[in-house]
Parts: C-alpha cells; sequence; structure tokens
C-alpha cells in the first residue's frame, strides 16, 4: 500500500509541478529532419533511474560509460572490465549486453565464443535461422557474434542475453507490428506503445507510418499506465521540474507522461519513471510525426528483468 501511495503522490506532482495543464485521463477514444540546435548534450531522461540492482545474474562485459549507476558500482566491478567513459564505436552508440559474472572479464578482453547459453538463445536461434534447440553450439556461436557485431552488442561473444534479445524482437516485429491486432486501427495517427515487446510505432488507417523502435518504460513501482489517450502538450525542450533533468522533443499524452529523448544507451537500466523513453534520434523523428491531439494506446506489462 505505501508503494501504491508513492507512486500516486509521484504521478500528482508529476503533473502538477511539470507544465500548467494537467491532461485528461485515460477514456475510449472514438474513430474519428535536420538535427535541430540543442541547448546542452543530453546525458540522461527524465524518469531515468540507475539501475544497481538489474539482473542480478548478468554483469555488463563493458563499462557502459561514465554514467551514475556505473560510478556507484565502480567499487564492485568485476576485475577485467574496462573503468572509465565508453570509446565511441564506428557507426553509433554500443548497446553493452549483460554477460555472466564469471565470463564479464573475458568477455571485455577476449573475441573468442562463449561457452554459456543465455536466456534468449532460443529467440536467437530462430531469427538467424539455426536449430531452435535453446542450446549454444560452435555454429550457433559464430552466428550469434555476427549478429552482435552487425547491431553494435558488445561484448560481441556469442551470449544471447537481454539486449541481444530485444535487437530481435525489434527486427521481428518491423515487418508486422500488429500483427496480434493489439492497437487499434483508426482512420487517425496512432501513436501504438507495446509494453510487452517494449516497442513502439505509428499507424494510420492501419498502414505502419512510423517503424518500430525500442523504448524504455517505466520501471518497477512507476510503471507506465496503460489505456488510451491524446497528446494534449508538445515541448521540443522541455526540462522536468520534479526531476531536474532534460526530456528532449516531449510530448506528453497523460498526467505527466509523455514521449522523449535520451542519450544514454536504451537497453540500459530498471526503466523510467513512468515516461517512453527513446534513443534521441528516435524522438527526434517522431516529434515530426506525431500532432497535438493524436491518439496515443498504450497495453501490456513490461518484462521483468
Amino acid at each position: 500500500m505505501r508503494e501504491g501511495m508513492k507512486r500516486t503522490l509521484v504521478a500528482l506532482l508529476a503533473g502538477a509541478s511539470l507544465f500548467p495543464l494537467a491532461g485528461p485521463p485515460a477514456v475510449a477514444v472514438a474513430p474519428s529532419v535536420a538535427r535541430p540546435a540543442a541547448p546542452a548534450r543530453y546525458a540522461h531522461s527524465a524518469g531515468y533511474a540507475p539501475s544497481a540492482g538489474f539482473a542480478p545474474e548478468f554483469a555488463p562485459g563493458y563499462a557502459p560509460g561514465d554514467t551514475a549507476r556505473t560510478r556507484a558500482a565502480a567499487a564492485g566491478l568485476v576485475p577485467g572490465i574496462p573503468r572509465g567513459p565508453q570509446r565511441p564505436a564506428p557507426g553509433g552508440r554500443l548497446h553493452i549486453e549483460y554477460v555472466p559474472r564469471s565470463e564479464a572479464g573475458h568477455a571485455a578482453r577476449s573475441a573468442r565464443c562463449t561457452r554459456f547459453t543465455g536466456p534468449f538463445q532460443r529467440q536467437a536461434e530462430r531469427y538467424l535461422r539455426r536449430k531452435p534447440d535453446g542450446r549454444q553450439s560452435a555454429g550457433d556461436c559464430r552466428a550469434i557474434r555476427r549478429f552482435q557485431q552487425a547491431h553494435r552488442i558488445a561484448p560481441a561473444t556469442g551470449y544471447a542475453g537481454p539486449v541481444t534479445g530485444a535487437v530481435v524482437r525489434l527486427l521481428r516485429a518491423r515487418k508486422d507490428p500488429n500483427r496480434a491486432g493489439h492497437c487499434p486501427v483508426r482512420a487517425e495517427r496512432t501513436a501504438c506503445v507495446d509494453l510487452d515487446r517494449q516497442l513502439m510505432w505509428v499507424q494510420q488507417a492501419g498502414r505502419v507510418i512510423f517503424d518500430p523502435v525500442p523504448i524504455r518504460s517505466g520501471q518497477p513501482t512507476m510503471e507506465t499506465r496503460t489505456g488510451t489517450y491524446r497528446i494534449y502538450l508538445r515541448r521540443r525542450y522541455h526540462i522536468s521540474n520534479l526531476y531536474h533533468t532534460p526530456m528532449p522533443f516531449a510530448q506528453f499524452f497523460d498526467r505527466g507522461e509523455a514521449f522523449h529523448g535520451v542519450e544514454d544507451d536504451i537497453y540500459e537500466g530498471p526503466g523510467s519513471h513512468g515516461c517512453i523513453n527513446l534513443t534521441w534520434s528516435d524522438a527526434r523523428n517522431l516529434w515530426y510525426v506525431l500532432k497535438k491531439h493524436d491518439v496515443v494506446h498504450v497495453w501490456g506489462r513490461k518484462p521483468s528483468g
């Protein structure tokens, strides 16, 4: 009960302090690009919380940059994990995979295949058209490593951890993201937010007009609320009065919950304080697709771990 009261208080404070007008409650809705100059380099999202307890059976294969989370855990890092900022990767930011603690040092230093079977082994095998038996083999590891290298997942040792699994889900969704029919088909623009798969896209009249992208929704006890809403406030450069953090390309749809960009790894951490986090570039692109009063439909539940 205490956690529920805390969650309610945070939601009320957000609605009162982030902006002058509160958004409408969830209701059934009847059917009816060059990068701009930013005032500062965004380092964290509003609603992003350090992941001190995230996936305790895993450890980052590489130190994921000089974040608050990295600094807090620095004293307890497994030997062999590089400390300090992450080096820029050709083609963009690295997505840091979580690997067994016993292999974290090895993973950071070596390009050899892992001997471990990851929790998303079967999903990776199926996507890569390998025999989906859920058991690591030398051939499976080579195929998964090539996949990780192509999608900037590090360390690329063939361990099918949660980041590899998330990228596989994203790629599988691109052909037909609404195959299960959870997002209502309307004549108007509808932002579809799938908490189960941690993805969002935009569709109109049954046609996808903004391809699926990864999201980071609310962390445990601060889950993103489900329902059907409309965008009621848009601010290109917003600073949260509650969390004192930047929210670039913020598009509010429910009492303080908004789409907005972040510049840390979208796959890092347990979640936001309720907002839908997107990468900076995805939030910028979404800004030019959605308009005020467009529909937002949120369903599902964020997977644990």
